[in-house]
């Protein structure tokens, strides 16, 4: 039809010809999609329990997070037999106090967090909508505040933690963030500005709302891991004193300052970029080395994509097109049988080729063009 068209009409022709290019898919869109089946296959076929779990032992989480994994990238397999199994697996945590967790774990926000994210993709038909209405307030509930007997002085406040821990950290608050933003919070969501008082807490600046003794002591503009009982850094101690800031945090700072409604010219946003340009790298978490790897790559992809980042420049000056550069690197790290894994750390899970998959399949999706 269109070769008749092309010949009566040249000048639907150039109209045609005009448009193609925009609607075409780019050769890097093509990369990731061809990749991400290749993933999407080894999750179906091998990564998936007959009860429908991806590694079911970490309650809901790791199959909540291969759930919004896959649907990123092929939001038409919600009727999938493996999708729905996996549903099905998810709402048999749904607990009677609104978490979705397993019995008796000790990281429920963290499960609650990411099980929302995986819900809120899937709910097409609003079948999740009260379940999700509970889950929203249950996460509330558990962020440190008023309720816990803390006032907004103290470095807890605001902050999420896994739970089996006595105090917050800023992975599990910035899981949090995602999870009140995925139900549609706005950016003046007052468990949201709680949330951010905790997170300017834990970055490494003077003078900006970071009022602990660590911002002084290192003030590179990156993150750690917790402000909270005294603070702690993944990456340890910095020489001098203070906590080490460190990639993975760094990133998940930034994007939760941004769902915060913190704006791309303020302090705390252009300092957190500055050490992002200083130590940008695909070749290891900065101030972590191996671990926590693919977790760094998905929050690097997350973060720079809600900072409207195209193309960042480094320290020396080198333009990075980070999609493009992220992209090929996942691609040329993908498993024969399509799988991720973390072959030189297995801290965090990353030996678990489920959670790898998910965290690699998530990051691409933030790669599309």
């Amino acid at each position: 039809m269109m070769r008749l068209f092309a010949g009566l009409f040249c000048f639907t022709t150039t109209v045609f010809s005009a448009i193609s290019p925009v609607l075409a898919e780019t050769p890097l869109d093509a990369k990731i999609q061809r990749s991400a089946a290749k993933g999407i296959e080894f999750l179906k076929n091998r990564g998936q329990a007959d009860d429908g779990s991806f590694s079911g032992e970490t309650g809901a989480a790791v199959t909540a997070l291969c759930v919004n994994a896959i649907l990123q990238h092929r939001p038409q397999a919600i009727n999938d037999p493996v999708i729905q199994k996996a549903l099905a697996f998810i709402s048999s945590k749904f607990q009677a106090d609104g978490g979705i967790y397993a019995t008796g774990s000790s990281h429920q926000n963290y499960e609650t967090s990411v099980a929302i994210g995986a819900l809120v993709r899937a709910n097409k038909d609003g079948r999740y909508d009260s379940a999700l209405k509970r889950a929203e307030t249950f996460l509330k509930g558990l962020q440190w505040d008023e309720g816990e007997g803390i006032e907004s002085s103290d470095p807890s406040y605001g902050g999420a933690g896994y739970g089996s821990h006595k105090r917050p950290d800023l992975s599990n608050t910035s899981f949090f963030i995602d999870a009140l933003r995925d139900l549609g919070n706005e950016a003046d969501d007052e468990s949201l500005q709680k949330a951010l008082k905790f997170v300017v807490r834990s970055q490494n600046l003077a003078n900006e709302g970071n009022d602990t003794p660590h911002a002084d002591e290192v003030n590179d503009g990156g993150f750690y891991y917790t402000p909270a009982a005294g603070g702690e850094s993944q990456a340890g101690a910095a020489e001098g004193g203070g906590l080490r800031s460190y990639g993975s945090m760094t990133y998940a700072g930034l994007k939760s300052m941004i769902f915060a409604g913190v704006s791309a010219d303020d302090p705390r946003v252009l300092a957190a970029m500055d050490f992002i340009r200083k130590h940008y790298s695909l070749d290891s978490n900065p101030g972590m080395g191996q671990a926590g790897l693919y977790y760094y790559y998905h929050t690097f992809a997350k973060a720079l994509d809600a900072a409207d980042v195209e193309v960042l420049d480094d320290a020396s000056g080198t333009p990075h097109p980070w999609r493009e550069e992220l992209a090929n690197h996942l691609i040329a790290e993908q498993q024969p049988d399509g799988s991720w894994v973390n072959k030189q750390s297995e801290r965090w899970m990353e030996g678990d080729r489920q959670l790898v998959t998910a965290y690699a399949l998530l990051a691409l999706a933030y790669c599309r063009e």
